[in-house]
């Protein structure tokens, strides 16, 4: 049972840090965006700033202003 062990636990671990390398989904590009200013998404196209991938999300406000916030694709931060 033990030589099953060691490969089994470096499995797990590659699997649990597969995630840390992805790069940020549309769906998750929005919502990082209405965190910060929230209200309707009204579109989310992927753009490059600085020769950076990013996510540009429009938001539109409650009280009827477009926003427009860009997410770096890679880490998922607001860029502005």
């Amino acid at each position: 049972m033990k030589p099953l062990l060691k490969p089994s636990l470096c499995a797990l671990l590659v699997a649990l840090s597969l995630p840390a390398w992805a790069d940020v989904s549309r769906d998750e590009a929005a919502a990082a965006a209405q965190r910060v200013a929230s209200g309707r998404v009204l579109a989310v196209e992927r753009a490059e700033v600085d020769h950076r991938p990013v996510w540009r999300v429009k938001i539109l406000s409650a009280q009827g202003e477009v926003r427009i916030v860009v997410v770096d694709v890679a880490s998922g931060r607001i860029v502005r």
